[in-house]
């Protein structure tokens, strides 16, 4: 597996399960079979932990699954590779909330690896997607997985903010304890629901107040 000795040790006993065992044999098998298809490329299917480390977490930003588009994803949910222009239209708004927030101009490109960088782990509900198909790895075991990591963190580290956009993130409230953590949720960045609390919840700043009052550094958005 492609995945730091930090994330490796922590999620030992998880990665060991038949059920992953079973999920990486599929998963593999389908970048064997139709590679070009296939979402991330293979080398950055577990960006977001390997940018991230364990240790490191400070914020955690939960997505649903990577951007069907050639191109596109790269293992960091909401986030997309350097050369991507337009930019998605979700992430459009992700910056124009950050830019309303904190003043913070556009950046010139919507790859956000360097939030990976400072903390902040991008998780996708599901790591892999099919070309064009959204949704379509759903199911397949990788909800499993990831929600094991949402409560390996809530369990092992204290103080972190979880961010979580749409009805499917803010269902993954129930694995965090929300004593130790900070939980920061309002309707999906997307456009069919901005406007309906997205633009204005000041997640951004509220995130670096957080970090602020328990003693940690801000991220720079």
């Amino acid at each position: 597996m492609n995945l730091n000795n930090s994330w490796q040790k922590v999620l030992k006993p998880e990665i060991n399960k038949n059920y992953f065992v079973e999920l990486m044999a599929k998963i593999n098998q389908f970048y064997d079979e139709k590679r070009e298809y296939i979402f991330p490329e293979k080398s950055k299917l577990f960006n977001a932990f390997n940018l991230c480390l364990f240790e490191e977490i400070k914020v955690v930003i939960l997505g649903q699954d990577p951007y069907p588009t050639k191109g596109h994803a790269h293992g960091l949910c909401f986030s997309v590779e350097s050369n991507v222009s337009p930019l998605p239209k979700s992430l459009n708004n992700i910056f124009k909330e950050i830019e309303s927030d904190l003043s913070i101009p556009f950046p010139e490109n919507g790859n956000l690896e360097r939030w990976a960088n400072q903390g902040v782990l991008l998780l996708n509900s599901v790591l892999t997607v099919e070309n064009g198909q959204a949704d379509s790895h759903k199911g397949m075991g990788w909800e499993q997985f990831t929600d094991a990591v949402i409560e390996l963190i809530s369990q092992k580290k204290e103080n972190v903010v979880f961010i979580l956009w749409g009805s499917k993130a803010l269902s993954k409230s129930i694995l965090i304890d929300e004593k130790k953590h900070l939980i920061l949720s309002s309707v999906h960045p997307s456009p069919l629901s901005a406007y309906r609390g997205f633009f204005g919840c000041k997640h951004f700043s509220k995130t670096n107040e957080y970090l602020v009052y328990k003693g940690s550094k801000t991220i720079d958005w």
